[in-house]
């Protein structure tokens, strides 16, 4: 494409380029054109308005760029940690980064290491020892709410300062005194706005719980009345003193400004509040990632005190619903994956990383024809791993990438490539021609043809 005259030899992802250059020259040749524009000009309104259309277009587009340049960078921190850590979210905002020593609290000698401050939080980090681009493991996340940043002065050592989490304090000596001073203030401003923007969301969740409290007497009057007759309606009075009871449990949560158990502030947007579905308890998200039944429900987080209980209660009821629910989940997801309810399986190697190969059996059922699934031996405690597929380019291995096995392709993704070899030539391409039109979403047309072998 890149070839024909019509580009000029210019590349692709130059014209792709230019109707986003578009808009901003746009603007100029609007503003130039107002500067050189008559005032008694017929053309003027409609002129400025065009203006201040193509300024709004401009905005939003610089706004979409630095967020995808925020986005790009946070996924490359990603990929520099190996993905140990979750940080590709939008409120994540990457502040600075860089080689920083530590020092040994047994023998105070300064050790390699790498810290990645976010608005949110500081990684610290362990260099990786590897050929071709540096990568990173982590050995520490401290929160920034509560975070503390000081300079020390050591005998011996200069350049050196602290930080103090809630669960460690680290001493650390930056190569230069300028260095020192730049983290310290970037650490520092970073925690001062933290606590700006926590001491926003509280006092904005405090007036908005005060605006309910002192709502009108002719409101609470009117307000009190649909209840009482939504209660009449729902078949006796005593509907009414129910919801009123529900709004003022649901008032006195929101009063409540901390996770009960790990006692971190909630805000509208990186702290939000849930419910203990056992006790009720008002805790964090964090806090209530505990599920003792088998689904993975919303409805069915419960917090660390509930689970503890439920998990040391063999005898009791809730306890034998888990084993009954697991047994009939597992039977229900082994009878979809069975050949007879499968568009296409059968038995394949498969790698994702390192250099051993394991047998999988592998198939895409019938009821979800655009995932597919690898089983491991009968010994594997893990259940099927699903591939949803649409997003997966389906190709045989370049010319660099050898193996030991015949009858290599390959799934790859942006971040992810997983290798299968088929037992015979005619396997692997039945496997590559079902895998490509699903991973273009093509279900109707998908089985004809195909047998299961």
């Amino acid at each position: 494409l890149q070839k024909q005259d019509v580009c000029g030899n210019l590349t692709l992802q130059h014209h792709m380029l230019e109707p986003v250059q578009r808009i901003p020259r746009y603007e100029l040749l609007l503003k130039d054109y107002l500067k050189k524009l008559p005032e008694e000009s017929p053309d003027k309104k409609d002129a400025e308005k065009s203006l201040e259309l193509i300024s709004t277009a401009a905005n939003h587009s610089n706004a979409a760029i630095r967020k995808m340049e925020k986005m790009h960078k946070l996924l490359e921190v990603y990929e520099r940690l190996g993905g140990e850590e979750d940080i590709v979210n939008p409120a994540n905002e990457l502040i600075k980064e860089g080689h920083i020593q530590k020092l040994s609290a047994k023998n105070g000698t300064a050790q390699d290491r790498y810290l990645f401050l976010f608005n949110s939080m500081v990684l610290y980090c362990v260099p990786k020892l590897r050929l071709i681009g540096q990568k990173f493991s982590v050995r520490e996340k401290m929160d920034i709410a509560g975070l503390q940043v000081q300079e020390i002065a050591k005998q011996n050592v200069a350049h050196t300062f602290s930080i103090t989490g809630k669960k460690r304090s680290l001493e650390l000596q930056a190569r230069t005194e300028e260095e020192k001073r730049e983290w310290i203030q970037v650490i520092q401003a970073t925690i001062e706005k933290h606590k700006q923007n926590s001491e926003t969301f509280r006092a904005f969740n405090s007036s908005f719980s005060q605006e309910e409290e002192h709502l009108p007497d002719s409101l609470m009057a009117s307000t009190s009345l649909v209840e009482s007759m939504a209660g009449a309606d729902g078949g006796g009075a005593f509907g009414g003193s129910d919801s009123c009871r529900k709004s003022s449990k649901s008032k006195r949560d929101k009063e409540k400004q901390a996770c009960k158990s790990c006692s971190e502030s909630f805000n509208s947007i990186t702290k939000r509040r849930h419910h203990c579905k056992q006790c009720g308890a008002v805790i964090c998200a964090k806090c209530s990632e505990f599920k003792p039944l088998a689904d993975n429900s919303r409805h069915n987080r419960v917090c660390k005190e509930c689970f503890l209980q439920l998990s040391a209660s063999p005898c009791s009821p809730g306890v034998e619903a888990v084993g009954e629910q697991k047994k009939r989940l597992a039977a229900e997801k082994q009878s979809i994956l069975a050949t007879e309810n499968s568009i296409f399986s059968s038995y394949l190697q498969f790698l994702e990383k390192g250099k051993t190969w394991y047998k999988m059996w592998v198939t895409i059922p019938k009821t979800e024809p655009l995932v597919l699934y690898l089983q491991g031996s009968s010994q594997d405690v893990r259940g099927p791993r699903p591939i949803p597929l649409p997003g997966y380019e389906v190709s045989l291995p370049g010319s660099g990438e050898k193996f030991e096995v015949k009858h290599v392709f390959k799934l790859c993704q942006s971040q992810q490539t997983l290798y299968f070899s088929a037992e015979d030539e005619e396997l692997q391409m039945k496997w590559m021609d079902i895998l490509t039109k699903a991973a273009k979403g093509e279900t109707e047309d998908t089985a004809e043809g195909l047998g299961n072998p």
